[in-house]
């Protein structure tokens, strides 16, 4: 049985946001979608919250105020600090406070939020179907239930894993980023078959269980992805002739390039210096 928390509050109400809550609410973190409130400014994005059950205001203060356990900071990077004075303006030292803001630093949660406990964490969209995958690193200030609640939000819609905090960049190129990267992947996947000659229904059908299952694979069996692939890989045969188109067109080194080039704007947005990013770093 998940375990289950009273009350959480979102500033924000985004795509990232209305995944998790909408993990939150399949998983039965909470008792009921009313026990999760979210705030924005966009009128859309509060009308959809609110049909799906979720208390909603346009006040941040509101949220801050309703939320017992935690406060999710789900906004732009360059939104934090405006953020971080709302949260200060109401007396509620209960809730830990949890930014899923890229880029945004620790030491800045801390710098706009002096003496309260904070957590940055990267999530991934597969959060709304309960198989997210998310990193998360302790503030200065965060203890032992902070780390439980975390692990309770996040672990309850999908992996949740603590890192140092100087890794949260390269998580976010890889798994914060990674489901755009497979969504391309299944897609082209799918065009390939509508190209043999399949319906582009049963194509994507194909192509996303192939994923899904593959992907099981690697994380039932613990069995490198390597030794999987050359299990299927008979001699001459049909997927050998498919691996090698796929060399040919530079599949995986545009894959790790594409995960450097999201690290490396993760960075950016966390204003380390450049000099660092390409000498400390290699990218």
């Amino acid at each position: 049985m998940t375990a289950k928390v009273q009350s959480v509050g979102f500033i924000g109400a985004g795509m990232m946001a209305s995944a998790v809550m909408e993990g939150l609410v399949s998983k039965n973190v909470v008792d009921t979608p009313g026990s999760i409130i979210c705030s924005d400014l966009f009128k859309e994005a509060l009308e959809k919250a609110a049909e799906r059950g979720f208390k909603t205001t346009e006040l941040n203060r509101e949220v801050c105020e309703f939320a017992v356990d935690a406060i999710i900071i789900a906004v732009k990077p360059n939104a934090v600090q405006t953020v971080c004075r709302d949260i200060l303006a109401v007396e509620n030292k209960t809730a830990v406070i949890i930014s899923i803001a890229a880029g945004v630093t620790l030491e800045e949660l801390e710098r706009g939020l002096p003496g309260r406990r904070v957590v940055r964490i990267m999530p991934n969209t597969p959060c709304q179907v309960g198989e997210g995958a998310s990193c998360y690193s302790l503030g200065t200030l965060a203890n032992t239930q902070d780390r439980v609640i975390v692990e309770v939000l996040f672990g309850a819609v999908g992996l949740i894993r603590e890192v140092p905090e100087h890794l949260i960049n390269a998580v976010t190129g890889l798994s914060g980023s990674g489901p755009a990267y497979v969504f391309m992947f299944i897609e082209a996947l799918a065009d390939g078959g509508v190209r043999a000659g399949l319906t582009r229904a049963d194509a994507l059908k194909l192509a996303a269980q192939t994923v899904k299952g593959a992907a099981e694979m690697v994380l039932k069996t613990e069995t490198h992805p390597g030794v999987l692939k050359d299990q299927v890989c008979s001699p001459g045969g049909t997927t050998i002739a498919g691996c090698d188109e796929l060399e040919k067109g530079g599949f995986r080194s545009a894959t790790i390039q594409a995960v450097k080039a999201a690290t490396k704007r993760s960075m950016q947005l966390g204003h380390v210096a450049e000099t660092d990013i390409t000498n400390k770093y290699n990218l």
